[in-house]
């Protein structure tokens, strides 16, 4: 009868051929080891299942990593507000990193992490390639993945809201309000969440019988400048839209900005709908229309997947929570044209 050998610091250094305390540098993220030596540890701990945090799952927690691209919108501090809160209900603190780079995080960071012995991250708007998931992996970090930037690799939980049914319902709420030439301003082309906005947008107006006019289309970074910037070509055209549904409420405050600009009346004479419902929102003049998803409920949901311990050696989640329209009081029937 065959038994099954536990993976320990001991069984790794046996099959990679160095000793015990280079195999605990390595999952430790020192960095007095020889490139090959450790990515030879390393894919062992992968191949091997090994988890560095096995036994320990019965006491608190002590420390989240939360890693943004970028933290300059309110938008953002909704996600460390889930995030806290959910640290704090099993006394763990919240380390928040900002790498400025879409790509997800590189090698240095993943060793700063290892050696302050973080019990997992929560990534935002990254891209995790197979090679960034290894790293991870090979030193049980768990993390998940907060709206990705590209399709998670398999193996990479991820929690995001129902984009392509937020987008649809947007459009469908300026539709019904006899609108038909809505214009659309997405986020950054390569995310998934701005990509199914989008076609939600799209199939909106197919199945209306609206004609999608690729003019009335732009794209921006989620911010208060593309939304006044895209807002400006879209009113610029020799046919202008009656309506713009932007890809977040920051930039919905930009296409107020554009219309204030140009001496127009929101909503007579032009509609907007945002997405997000961020506590901006709701006091902008006139109060914003949005699309809400629960940006707290998702970032905390994050924090208790990673700091699930009973979550080791389960098929890692991908979750998407409910978005629903909230109308307010920059759409209004449309008038004249």
């Amino acid at each position: 009868m065959s038994t099954t050998r536990r993976v320990t610091i001991a069984l790794i250094a046996e099959r990679a051929g160095v000793s015990a305390p280079t195999v605990s540098k390595v999952i430790n993220g020192r960095p007095e080891v020889a490139p090959a030596t450790r990515q030879r540890v390393e894919r062992l701990l992968r191949e091997h299942g090994y988890r560095r945090r096995g036994g320990q799952g019965d006491g608190p927690a002590g420390l989240v990593d939360l890693v943004f691209t970028e933290i300059e919108s309110p938008w953002a501090m909704e996600l460390v507000r889930g995030v806290e809160a959910a640290a704090r209900e099993v006394g763990a603190g919240v380390v928040i990193s900002v790498l400025h780079d879409r790509t997800g995080p590189g090698r240095d960071w993943v060793e700063r992490i290892a050696a302050r012995r973080t019990d997992g991250a929560i990534l935002v708007g990254s891209r995790i390639s197979a090679d960034r998931h290894d790293r991870l992996a090979a030193r049980s970090i768990p993390f998940v993945v907060v709206d990705p930037d590209g399709e998670p690799p398999p193996g990479v939980a991820s929690v995001g809201a129902t984009n392509w049914h937020g987008g649809l319902a947007a459009t469908r709420h300026l539709l019904e309000l006899g609108h038909r030439r809505i214009g659309m301003i997405g986020g950054p082309p390569g995310m998934l969440c701005s990509r199914a906005r989008v076609d939600g947008y799209r199939a909106a107006l197919e199945t209306a019988g609206v004609p999608v006019d690729p003019a009335l289309i732009g794209y921006g970074d989620f911010l208060v400048g593309s939304g006044r910037d895209g807002g400006h070509d879209l009113l610029s055209l020799a046919d202008p839209p009656t309506a713009i549904f932007a890809g977040s409420d920051m930039q919905a405050f930009g296409v107020l900005e554009a219309a204030r600009r140009r001496g127009m009346a929101v909503p007579g004479d032009l509609s907007v709908v945002g997405f997000d419902d961020l506590p901006l929102a709701r006091s902008a003049w006139p109060p914003l229309t949005t699309v809400c998803q629960p940006l707290q409920e998702m970032a905390a949901l994050a924090t208790r997947m990673v700091l699930d311990p009973s979550a080791n050696g389960r098929e890692p989640r991908r979750v998407e929570l409910s978005t629903e329209l909230v109308v307010r009081e920059s759409t209004a029937p449309r008038t004249g044209r």
